[in-house]
């Protein structure tokens, strides 16, 4: 075991005794928080495969938001140091995706990158001792102008010195306002694109795979809400009346759409990841996806997804560039540099309007936004050098360290294909839901959505709309005044014959309806006149139909119908657009 103070293994004095690979060089990945450490994790996949390179990590313990940082690295098997240590070893060289901390402490060359979609942000320090969310630096504030974090003197220079030894520049655009805040910094700045961009355009074509991964079918669409940290973010906005993250889960119909939540590592470990999924929990339990976000998943989700409900973080900007319509639940402009791309995008982008209906919303941006030259052109902004970031970073490392470079091409890594649905809480009741159902003759469209959830937005999408939940839900207030009740198979009283309507009646005063779970998603349904009606799928049953379904067709569409001649076929579809069944009512 190594002991308190001890160096790890490869960069030890004694090391060559010990030691499996002897690496030529040794770089140093600096990190502020688990943030700018996913970033660092993208930049150093430029050293895949070189056995020559040797990397160990450290973090600058500046930040205000480094919780698990340290259990980000072990997790991972990420060697590190403590910061003391890192700032009288020498390495090779050293790369940070983050300005935090007394970076100038360092005595190895240091390359600094951006650990989002490029400069967008305004941080400054406190007046006096220097200090911020992002650091503890002894030198002076900044001079009070709105400069992005990253580009300012504040951030790059001490006592009059240029701390980072190269600058990567996403942009050229970039470049120029490092002109205008830091101009002696220009020399060392380089044009090196975006290797996140760059990952996900190269996996874009794999869009199918993301989607099964993540559990959506070929009939549903994603929304992906995106909060970034801090007030301002959607997070803080569901706190007010806006509650735009919930109204998304209310107010898109269950069965063809699916959202899922992309949190901040700093929102997310900054309270706590029980914290967090303990707050939505009452989300998640209705079909909110909350990934853990220090993984690639969120990557996955983009490049899944059908629209966007974003902020003022990078996620939204690399959903612009990626051509997702997208909607502004939030936007902090106190927090945005003025001249920066993500003040362009918080002038184009509409905002989400609290006195409307979430999904027309959602749906006219991808009208307006697929044609948009003012988007374009936004788009443009993220990299000058796209799919050449993985050539032009590798280029200038190996510079860094005098190696020549392998001879293997340099390229972007795909996105991983997720090895789990995030999921959150499974329930073995099924969750109350309100349903409403479009008949017409030999017809029904049928759209759900999750009861408990459905505040003040009620009447915007459920005009005449049933109750449907099951018979043994906890909470006793939705079966008692269900519409439609339903008795899923395996349970004890799941018997026709244990059915007495005197006691439904007199246990559930709003009951219209029993439906008994039957194989194959078909139920046994027992309106209040004492007709007993059968619902079977016929034919290829499509993956969504369920027995809950056909008992609301039977419910809204069919009962007055049946008693005939002979059985009803009701051609049944979820949303307007999917794969349609048939439905066979038939009286017993």
């Amino acid at each position: 075991m190594r002991g308190a103070g001890r160096l790890p293994l490869p960069i030890a004095a004694d090391s060559g005794r010990w030691v499996s690979v002897a690496a030529e060089r040794t770089v140093l990945g600096v990190v502020h928080n688990i943030t700018s450490a996913t970033r660092l994790l993208d930049l150093l996949t430029v050293f895949e495969g070189d056995r020559r390179v040797q990397t160990v990590f450290t973090c600058t313990e500046s930040s205000a938001l480094d919780e698990g940082t340290l259990e980000f690295f072990t997790s991972r098997g990420m060697l590190h140091i403590p910061w003391e240590e890192a700032t009288v070893h020498k390495f090779d060289m050293a790369i940070a995706t983050s300005r935090g901390g007394d970076l100038h402490n360092l005595r190895t060359p240091l390359i600094g990158a951006p650990h989002g979609a490029g400069y967008n942000k305004l941080l400054k320090r406190e007046a006096g001792s220097g200090k911020r969310e992002a650091g503890s630096g002894k030198r002076e504030a900044g001079s009070g102008k709105r400069e992005a974090f990253g580009l300012s003197p504040e951030w790059l220079t001490h006592e009059g010195r240029v701390v980072p030894s190269a600058i990567i520049l996403s942009h050229d655009e970039q470049r120029e306002r490092l002109a205008v805040s830091c101009p002696e910094a220009v020399p060392v700045s380089v044009v090196a694109g975006d290797p996140c961009f760059d990952q996900l355009q190269v996996s874009a074509p794999f869009r199918e795979n993301y989607r099964r991964a993540l559990g959506i079918r070929p009939d549903q669409k994603l929304i992906v809400v995106s909060s970034t940290w801090g007030r301002g973010s959607i997070l803080a906005s569901d706190e007010s009346d806006t509650d735009v993250l919930r109204r998304v889960l209310a107010e898109l119909p269950a069965d063809e759409y699916r959202a899922l939540a992309a949190v901040h590592c700093n929102a997310w470990y900054g309270h706590g990841a029980w914290q967090l999924q303990n707050w939505l929990a009452p989300l998640t339990e209705h079909g909110l996806l909350l990934p853990v976000p220090d993984t690639e998943i969120w990557k996955a989700a983009l490049l899944a997804a059908d629209g966007i409900l974003g902020d003022h973080g990078s996620l939204t900007m690399y959903g612009i560039a990626l051509g997702i319509p997208a909607i502004l639940g939030s936007f902090a402009e106190s927090k945005v540099a003025p001249q920066s791309p993500m003040a362009r995008l918080g002038k184009i982008l509409p905002r989400f309007s609290a006195h409307r209906p979430f999904l027309p919303q959602i749906e006219e941006a991808a009208a307006v936004q697929q044609d948009s030259a003012e988007l374009r052109q936004l788009r443009a902004t993220v990299t000058s050098r796209p799919g050449e970031s993985a050539v032009l970073l590798r280029r200038l490392f190996y510079e860094w360290l005098e190696l020549p470079e392998p001879v293997t091409p340099a390229r972007s890594r795909l996105v991983p294909v997720p090895s789990t649905v995030p999921v959150g809480y499974s329930s073995p009741v099924q969750r109350p839901v309100y349903v409403s159902v479009a008949s017409e003759e030999g017809w029904a469209t049928v759209r759900r959505y999750p009861a408990p959830l459905q505040r003040r937005t009620m009447e915007r999408h459920l005009s005449g709309a049933h109750l449907v939940a099951d018979i043994d839900d906890p909470d006793a207030g939705w079966p008692r005044s269900a519409d439609v009740l339903l008795l899923p198979l395996g349970r004890p009283r799941h018997v026709a014959g244990m059915v007495s309507w005197e006691d439904i009646a007199a246990l559930y005063p709003g009951c219209a309806l029993l439906a008994l779970e039957e194989p194959e998603g078909g139920c046994l349904a027992l309106p209040r006149d004492g007709v007993r009606l059968r619902a079977r799928w016929d034919g290829r049953r499509p993956s969504w139909a369920s027995a809950a379904i056909a008992a609301s067709v039977v419910h809204d569409h069919a009962m007055s119908a049946v008693g005939g001649p002979g059985p009803l076929s009701v051609q049944v579809a979820i949303g307007a657009e999917a794969e349609t069944g048939l439905l066979i009512i038939s009286a017993l």
